[in-house]
């Protein structure tokens, strides 16, 4: 049976999300033929539930290491094609086992209920034709994973716990999310994945962020979008954002990929870029 997370871990408290560990086995308490850890978690803005994926190492039974941690969104289109909303993932599981780092991901389902993902997944206000009239509660999604997702992850597993050794990461909407996380959560999270960005309606917001937030000099922010999206107004505006990020004295990396469209397909040949950049500086 799910347990579910209904509150943040104080540190005198025993962590709610549990992950048992069977005596000579490397897998949870659910698990897939990817060896994903699934777990159902209080998504507490709405009081309603998150599948959390966690995908950990292959030696992480057999060591005592600690490892970084990348969070990223829209979890289920991550490992497996079975999970992904349109049948396709970035293949992460395929991509970690060859990849020379050792890192724990963790993928945060989003609201798979309307057009949930949209409220959650935009941290501002918006108002045109495309979204309506959104009021975004993005930000009450950021930090929910800072302040309530990320400490249980990090009393249950063994992580690097400290801003250098978080990341987080998405695309489209969850793009817009991991932009808008390293900038005004920048004190928990000091790389950032944002692929096909869907910055097109908060672009002045995000400015304003940017210019308002303290953002350390070390932090990496990839920025891409694809050839076949949005046009070469899609491409000044990333580098207006890329202009403004390295003027406050973040590294950023711009990648307008070739034939790239809005797709997993076409995110999954990303996977290497931006991970070498965040985590290997290349």
């Amino acid at each position: 049976m799910t347990e579910l997370f209904t509150g943040r871990a104080a540190d005198n408290e025993q962590p709610a999300l549990r992950f048992t560990w069977p005596e000579g086995k490397k897998i949870g308490l659910w698990h897939d033929d990817h060896g994903i850890l699934k777990q159902d978690m209080l998504f507490t803005p709405t009081n309603t539930t998150r599948t959390v994926h966690v995908k950990l190492p292959s030696d992480y039974a057999c060591s005592d290491e600690k490892y970084p941690v990348m969070y990223f969104y829209d979890g289920h289109n991550l490992f497996r094609n079975e999970d992904a909303t349109y049948g396709k993932s970035w293949g992460l599981t395929e991509f970690l086992a060859a990849w020379e780092k050792k890192i724990i991901v963790v993928g945060i389902e989003c609201s798979h209920v309307g057009n949930d993902r949209l409220k959650e997944y935009c941290p501002y206000h918006v108002n045109n034709d495309f979204f309506g009239n959104l009021e975004g509660t993005g930000d009450a999604t950021v930090k929910w994973i800072a302040e309530e997702l990320k400490p249980v992850i990090d009393r249950d597993f063994r992580t690097w716990s400290h801003r250098e050794a978080t990341g987080i990461a998405g695309s489209s909407m969850g793009g817009l999310m991991s932009l808008y996380a390293v900038v005004a959560y920048n004190h928990v999270f000091s790389k950032a994945g944002c692929l096909s960005s869907a910055i097109g309606s908060c672009m002045s917001q995000l400015h304003e962020d940017i210019a308002g937030c303290s953002i350390n000099p070390d932090t990496r922010i990839y920025l891409s979008w694809g050839s076949r999206e949005g046009g070469s107004w899609s491409e000044d505006r990333h580098h207006e954002l890329e202009d403004h990020l390295q003027y406050r004295g973040a590294l950023t990396r711009l990648y307008k990929q070739p034939g790239g469209r809005h797709c997993e397909a076409d995110w999954e040949k990303q996977v290497p870029l931006f991970m070498d950049f965040l985590w290997l500086d290349r």
